[in-house]
């Protein structure tokens, strides 16, 4: 699990018009942190740190270390609001966790082997991914970066579901929980599908109509 540590102030100037001004200041990003035996609080986070974070993939499926002014809360990312058209985060929602309560989150779905897939290297298929992201039950401390499926033996015609997947320790499917009816698929390798273009087709029924008339 990766280590993220996000600096945040608390925020009494609450509003539409003080979010704007604190979004204007370009310094921190207004954002809430609720759940817990706690109510919700307003924070704003710096703003640098936050846009790094962001970056990597696993911020959105890890614990964060929370410093509140010099307070630590754990939470996990719930929601981020980003401007319409501008590369801008206007708002954040951070859910606290408890170690001894299990957390449900979306992690993305890595696929290795593709290069040495039978079913694609030596039987001419393609990969389809079906699903980018898992929803998986666990622990805080047992919340995995991301899941990883090794396709490298796959063959052609295969489709891989969740219960083919490997969870680490201590980490359950949310679906798969729901019972085998909700087995669902999450990536396929299948042949390659030959698209005739339509002049090609066309082209074609011409000759044969003209060899005919010969």
């Amino acid at each position: 699990m990766s280590d993220f540590i996000l600096k945040a102030s608390v925020r009494n100037d609450l509003g539409k018009g003080a979010s704007r001004r604190l979004r204007r200041a370009n310094q921190q990003v207004p954002a809430v942190v609720y759940g817990g035996e706690k109510g919700a609080q307003s924070i704003s986070v710096e703003k640098t740190a936050f846009y790094k974070a962001i970056e990597d993939e696993s911020f959105f499926s890890s614990v964060i270390k929370l410093m509140i002014e010099g307070k630590e809360e754990q939470v996990v990312v719930r929601d981020l609001q980003r401007h319409p058209f501008k590369p801008l985060l206007t708002h954040a929602d951070f859910l606290r966790v408890d170690a001894t309560h299990e957390i449900t989150m979306n992690v993305p779905l890595h696929v290795t082997g593709e290069e040495q897939c039978v079913g694609i290297k030596d039987q001419g298929g393609e990969l389809h991914v079906l699903a980018n992201e898992i929803a998986i039950s666990c622990l805080p401390k047992d919340l995995p970066d991301y899941l990883e499926v090794d396709i490298a033996d796959v063959e052609l015609g295969t489709t891989l579901h969740l219960s083919d997947l490997t969870l680490p320790a201590g980490v359950t499917s949310v679906d798969l929980s729901h019972g085998e009816e909700h087995d669902n698929a999450v990536l396929s390798v299948t042949k390659v599908k030959v698209r005739v273009d339509e002049d090609d087709e066309e082209g074609e029924s011409e000759g044969e109509e003209d060899t005919s008339a010969e």
